[in-house]
């Protein structure tokens, strides 16, 4: 243990335990996922989706972290999803939750060794763009890593080549055929009004922005900020899966000093439940129409 920038621990999560833990899940479950799917808050109707469930609770999970936050119940579930296996995580796990980084992506690493080749991702955001509506959807298409610039990544201390490369190329973080299959299937189901692409900012939290950092990150180019799932895009990148990401639009950020607006986490949950089954729809549409992937982390 040792410290990779101040007041943050940087635990090292090896390999071997990486290993223990998916050897465990796969002495456990017949599935066999190939596709893994992350709930963001208020999102976790989408593992209810899943047939033939088999459920582990993250406490019972050897090497685990537990979700402390409401609206994540803390359990993956297995089964299958449009005829595809899956494996999905109700409920994450944050920076603000006091975990060291390399810890609250460590479930990336297990659903590699266990044969997932796709990581579907969703969160719940404060939308900065101003054409963004709250119940809005953002398929993202890049990230701005803030806490990585202060060398805050799940990625630092010694690499294990096993997972992958030293310097892992992100101008590719996000699957352009998978964005296109999620317009595609939008425009399909008639989702195209409040289908947007753009760029995700991710903050450490668990406090909500102040009215200069949201001018900030609008004018840096973000059109949606949280608190999650770059760290999750960028360990599963480095070992080669290919990533979607959903943003839902639950709040719109603050922008203006006269605004009598408050961001608050029940807004979140509720807009969360308000557009979830057309989420849930959308994501296992796409699910049912994914074919088979070779990993790579290639630029």
């Amino acid at each position: 243990m040792d410290m990779c920038c101040p007041g943050r621990v940087r635990v090292n999560v090896s390999y071997e335990e990486c290993r223990a833990t998916a050897d465990w899940l796969l002495s456990n479950t017949q599935v066999r996922p190939t596709v893994g799917i992350v709930c963001g808050s208020g999102l976790g109707g989408l593992a209810e989706m899943l047939k033939d469930q088999q459920v582990f609770k993250y406490s019972d999970i050897p090497n685990f972290p537990r979700s402390t936050v409401h609206g994540h119940a803390g359990q993956l579930v297995f089964g299958t999803l449009k005829g595809k296996p899956c494996v999905c995580m109700q409920g994450r796990f944050h920076l603000y939750e006091g975990y060291p980084i390399q810890k609250i992506t460590l479930p990336m690493r297990v659903f590699k060794l266990m044969g997932v080749e796709t990581m579907i991702l969703t969160n719940a955001a404060g939308g900065l763009n101003q054409d963004y509506k709250v119940g809005d959807v953002m398929i993202i298409k890049d990230h701005i890593n803030m806490p990585g610039f202060a060398g805050i990544s799940p990625l630092a201390g010694p690499n294990d080549d096993r997972f992958g490369v030293r310097f892992p190329c992100m101008s590719d973080a996000y699957d352009r055929e998978l964005r296109q299959l999620a317009n595609d299937v939008g425009a399909e189901l008639g989702f195209s009004d409040f289908l947007k692409e753009g760029v995700y900012c991710v903050l450490g939290g668990p406090s909500f922005e102040t009215i200069a950092e949201c001018r900030m990150l609008h004018r840096m180019g973000a059109d949606a900020v949280g608190m999650s799932t770059v760290h999750e895009v960028i360990v599963a990148r480095h070992a080669g899966m290919r990533c979607f990401a959903l943003s839902l639009i639950s709040n719109r950020a603050v922008m203006d000093y006269d605004s009598q607006e408050k961001a608050n986490h029940e807004e979140v949950l509720e807009t969360g439940r308000q557009r979830a089954g057309q989420m849930e729809k959308l994501v296992s549409t796409m699910v049912g129409r994914l074919g088979h992937h070779n990993n790579n982390n290639s630029c």
